[in-house]
């Protein structure tokens, strides 16, 4: 189990847009470059996450993207699921008429365990706690390959 790019970059934006001052609007090229996040990847996030009311997005002079809600009203697990989708471990949890062993099955209750504490841990963490180190350890700068010369 792993969290994909797609999540992974999802978190970076939010929380580069969370370390500025409520209300700034930012150009999708702007969160790419702080965040370290693939402009395609970008483009294809922002809709998840307005459609999951997290930001606001608007197009033409002085368009952009912004939080809709305030930082600290957003989760960790909030915006990992606006992209991945509700977290689960198992099939069993998500929909539990497609294991007919759940009701004896030993695995099941260590799987709804790990689970619950996988939510309870990145729900306790908001944007706006998160978004307080992000200035303390801004991302790696991208390494660009140089030819070398001989």
């Amino acid at each position: 189990m792993q969290l994909t790019n797609a999540g992974e970059y999802a978190v970076r934006a939010m929380l580069s847009m969370a370390s500025k001052p409520k209300g700034t609007v930012f150009t999708i090229l702007d969160v790419a470059t702080e965040g370290d996040i693939p402009l395609p990847f970008l483009r294809k996030i922002v809709p998840l996450l307005t459609r999951s009311g997290y930001l606001h997005s608007s197009r033409g002079i002085g368009g952009g993207i912004s939080l809709a809600k305030e930082a600290d009203k957003i989760t960790l697990l909030d915006v990992v699921e606006a992209i991945e989708g509700p977290m689960m471990l198992n099939n069993c949890l998500l929909e539990p008429q497609m294991c007919h062993r759940q009701p004896h099955c030993a695995v099941h209750l260590v799987w709804r365990e790990a689970q619950d504490k996988l939510k309870e841990t990145l729900g306790k963490y908001s944007i706006a706690q998160l978004a307080g180190s992000w200035g303390i350890h801004p991302p790696r700068a991208r390494r660009v390959k140089q030819a070398s010369s001989k």
